[in-house]
């Protein structure tokens, strides 16, 4: 009797060492052998991209509530959406744990936006692609084009001479007509290299061992126009 007794007590000392080893799964944010997986990149779904936001809602002239809307990434606890005035260059950060937040903007005004996802268990985040939308305002019959984005040459590159200048352009109201890039050795640049319709000014001769500043003002059919941030650059 003592033994029976004994023999079943080991088993549910085994079967409760089992049971505790075997754990709950992990919340999904392993892949079974103990390796912490990184929180992979949200989608972005609302505002659109590159369009006018007329929804939410309405609190004064100039303020309205828009919710941000993503989709669910893997691996990921929380998320901070990071939003951009793009005509003050102001960004505020809203950390959120579930894929939506409710934030306060400004009327008439174009943003950038994107989304960190970010895990409990590692320090790794993954950053979405980031967004350009305009929040609409009373009366609004033209929007001005949002902010060029210089792609080459990047922020702080080092580049052989004859140079080539490429950036993209986006508006509302499609109607974008003309680049205006500036390209000087002071800052702000206030040269114009070339007025174009074009997104690339090619074989740019500049003097060696130099540091660049440039950016470009987008203008669109009614006159209405934007200024990119300022890029530099140094020669070889």
């Amino acid at each position: 009797m003592i033994l029976s007794k004994y023999i079943k007590g080991s088993l549910l000392v085994v079967a409760f060492a089992l049971f505790s080893c075997g754990g709950s799964g992990g919340g999904g944010d392993d892949d079974g052998s103990g390796t912490i997986l990184p929180p992979e990149a949200a989608v972005l779904t609302f505002p659109n991209k590159d369009e006018e936001c007329n929804q939410g809602t309405i609190l004064s002239s100039s303020e309205s509530r828009v919710t941000f809307e993503w989709e669910s990434s893997a691996n990921t606890n929380s998320y901070t959406v990071v939003l951009k005035n793009l005509d003050t260059n102001e960004e505020s950060e809203t950390g959120v744990n579930s894929n939506l937040a409710s934030i306060t903007i400004k009327r008439n005004t174009a943003y950038s936006w994107h989304v960190i996802s970010k895990s409990n268990k590692t320090t790794t985040i993954a950053t979405s692609e980031t967004w350009k939308f305009y929040n609409a305002g009373e009366g609004v019959e033209n929007y001005a084009p949002f902010p060029a984005d210089l792609v080459a040459p990047s922020m702080g590159a080092e580049v052989a001479s004859p140079v080539t200048l490429s950036w993209s352009g986006s508006d509302v109201d499609n109607d974008i007509t003309s680049y205006e890039v500036y390209l000087d050795t002071a800052n702000p640049p206030t040269n114009v290299q070339e007025t174009t319709s074009n997104t690339t000014i090619e074989n740019i001769a500049l003097d060696a061992d130099t540091v660049y500043y440039w950016r470009v003002k987008t203008t669109d059919e009614s006159g209405s126009n934007s200024l990119s941030p300022v890029f530099e650059f140094r020669t070889e």
